[in-house]
């Protein structure tokens, strides 16, 4: 069976950056959410705790999605499944957007994480399907480049939106910006069926989603991703309300803060993953896991800065934080094989998901707000996020690529 489609280098080039618009909307639309807490505990009247279960409604239902997305996400034309449910996703948008209480909007983003949370693994899929193995480290960074872009401009813009219209207006730009991608999806992507071989009878579909589980590597994978959004997701959804709540910061200021750091990855997001490529996976990542650590640390026990100060070290958490997301999910397309790659990647994506909502539900847990609005605990995540990280640095040698292991022949 053919799983590596021809294409020339510019049409080629136009899927992956399609990819990453298509990306970039899922990013910003989870990504938003936390330079907004400010601005959404105002209005709805909760705590940082409160505030971190809706972002763990987010994941928790990711997660979930993408369970079950393994059991049918290769039974599918990739084109037409990711149009689908990138359209359900845009009306999770709306439906954020028009949420009149806390509850609905919770129920709102728990159906973007629905939705959301199987995009990213159709999109590696078709990176898997598309693209040779030597290259898919420099395919991944030109994807990951939608982590930059949200960060330099859907984050920024939603935030000086939500500053001088309401909270609601990111999520309305998301609607009509999500829209456009879809029109032009649409037309570039190519029919993604190569994948496709004998229909597998719907009765074999839980055994087989259960027979991912049952190979060592696989879960070995997984244990990486996990742990590498656990440690992620215990800093990241907390940084804006501890910049205003302890350093004093402005929440319309919060824009200029991501765009420092949207604006360095944008750079260094396709030059870790071509290093990863020729250093291999492993390695990069090893190295990119170090690097994080300082500025984990760092975030975590800032003290009283300047806004200036704070926008020029803020790239580097950024750079570090996402360097490791590189290496990383080009290793996940070669850990399995290319029959069971989409049911893999939808697995995994279920995994991260589960990693990103127990990071934020832990990360809040141990936090409170003193009557002057100061944030304390925000250490302890610190310390508990760089342990996870000396982990996974040691955990990653155990993660083999597909050709470097026997193959594994599902049960008759």
């Amino acid at each position: 069976m053919t799983t590596t489609l021809p294409l020339t280098p510019a049409r080629e080039r136009l899927v992956l950056w399609l990819l990453a618009l298509i990306q970039f909307t899922v990013i910003m639309d989870f990504m938003v959410m936390m330079p907004l807490s400010p601005q959404l505990m105002q209005a709805f009247s909760i705590s940082a705790a409160q505030f971190s279960g809706a972002v763990s409604a987010y994941a928790w239902c990711a997660g979930l999605s993408g369970l079950l997305a393994a059991a049918y996400i290769d039974r599918f034309d990739r084109k037409r499944l990711l149009l689908t449910v990138f359209m359900l996703f845009n009306l999770s948008n709306l439906a954020c957007a028009l949420a009149p209480s806390f509850h609905v909007l919770v129920l709102s983003r728990a159906f973007a994480g629905l939705t959301g949370g199987v995009l990213g693994a159709i999109g590696m899929a078709i990176i898997g399907d598309l693209i040779p193995a030597q290259r898919r480290g420099a395919a991944t960074g030109v994807v990951m480049t939608s982590f930059s872009m949200a960060a330099i401009a859907g984050v920024p813009l939603g935030v000086g939106l939500a500053a001088r219209y309401g909270w609601q207006s990111p999520f309305y730009l998301l609607v009509v910006f999500s829209l456009a991608i879809w029109l032009l999806a649409a037309f570039v992507l190519p029919a993604l069926r190569a994948h496709l071989g004998q229909p597998v009878p719907l009765a074999r579909v839980l055994p087989d989603l259960a027979g991912l589980l049952r190979v060592p590597a696989h879960l070995c994978a997984f244990l990486l991703t996990f742990v590498t959004m656990l440690s992620g997701m215990l800093i990241i959804p907390f940084i804006s309300p501890v910049l205003v709540g302890n350093l004093g910061v402005r929440p319309g200021d919060i824009m200029w803060i991501y765009l420092g750091g949207g604006l360095a990855t944008f750079f260094t997001s396709r030059l870790i993953g071509s290093w990863s490529d020729r250093a291999g996976k492993h390695r990069v990542y090893r190295w990119m896991a170090l690097a994080s650590i300082a500025p984990i640390l760092g975030m975590t026990h800032l003290p009283q800065l300047s806004l200036a100060v704070l926008i020029a070290l803020f790239p580097f958490f950024m750079v570090a934080m996402s360097g490791r997301n590189v290496p990383l999910q080009a290793l996940m397309t070669t850990v399995p094989e290319p029959q069971r790659r989409g049911a893999f990647l939808s697995a995994n994506a279920a995994v991260a998901q589960i990693g990103t909502g127990l990071g934020a539900l832990l990360g809040g847990s141990w936090l409170h707000t003193d009557v002057a609005g100061h944030i304390a605990g925000y250490g302890i995540n610190g310390w508990v996020a760089t342990a996870l990280v000396l982990f996974a640095f040691w955990w990653v040698g155990r993660v083999p690529a597909a050709a470097a292991r026997p193959a594994v022949t599902s049960p008759a």
